[in-house]
């Protein structure tokens, strides 16, 4: 399994543009749920199983 260590060297450039940003970015969007989850339970104890999250 490949590890964070593992990731080639990148830059990141901002290319100037005129027009309003919009969106988040879909590469970025898939993980975001995961995440949140991980980090709740870590807060709480309490794994989160189900999207949407009921945190009740």
């Amino acid at each position: 399994m490949a590890r964070i260590t593992d990731m080639p060297e990148f830059a990141v450039h901002i290319v100037p543009s005129a027009k309003p940003p919009k969106g988040i970015g879909e590469p970025g969007l898939p993980p975001l749920a995961p995440a949140f989850a991980n980090a709740i339970a870590q807060l709480t104890g309490k794994p989160l199983r189900q999207v949407p999250f009921n945190l009740a």
